[in-house]
């Protein structure tokens, strides 16, 4: 028994090892919104955790683009919504969405202006015939900067998980 422990400690020592930075949330200080291209219009449900960790609220402006391998992109200047208090502390925030139609999503940015902060757990995007992806955060998004995954470039989308 003692063996078997020790063997799975091991791997899970080794799993730990093999996590490489590619798969945690990165700043993409250079990212350029794309001008929507004439993809036709499509409705997407975004769902948003927010951290125990976080601040109680925030004040802070939040934008988001996500997209596909092919360069479609959606752009939304404002999540944020002070009126109905959103992204709280360990609260889910669901928005439908509707921008230009997305092949698979394989990437997705956050980008935070103000001195609030918000810390994210995870944000989940549905769109009509793809499947959902998830992209795990667990880290305080920063401000002025574009913050998130681009999983296009790296063999595909197996880097995100699908529902």
């Amino acid at each position: 028994m003692k063996a078997v422990i020790g063997v799975l400690l091991l791997l899970c020592v080794f799993c730990n090892d093999s996590v490489s930075t590619s798969e945690r949330p990165h700043a993409r200080e250079s990212f350029v919104v794309d001008s929507p291209q004439n993809q036709g219009t499509c409705t997407y449900t975004l769902t948003m955790r927010t951290s125990c960790l976080s601040s109680s609220s925030t004040r802070d402006q939040i934008s988001l683009t996500f997209g596909d391998a092919y360069g479609n992109q959606v752009y939304i200047p404002r999540l944020d919504n002070p009126n109905q208090r959103t992204f709280t502390r360990c609260a889910t925030d669901t928005f439908q969405l509707t921008g230009p139609c997305t092949y698979q999503i394989c990437y997705v940015y956050i980008y935070r202006r103000g001195t609030d902060g918000l810390r994210l757990k995870r944000a989940t995007i549905q769109g009509y015939n793809m499947r959902p992806v998830t992209f795990e955060y667990h880290a305080n998004i920063p401000s002025g900067v574009w913050f998130g995954f681009n999983h296009c470039q790296s063999g595909g989308y197996k880097r995100a998980t699908y529902s």
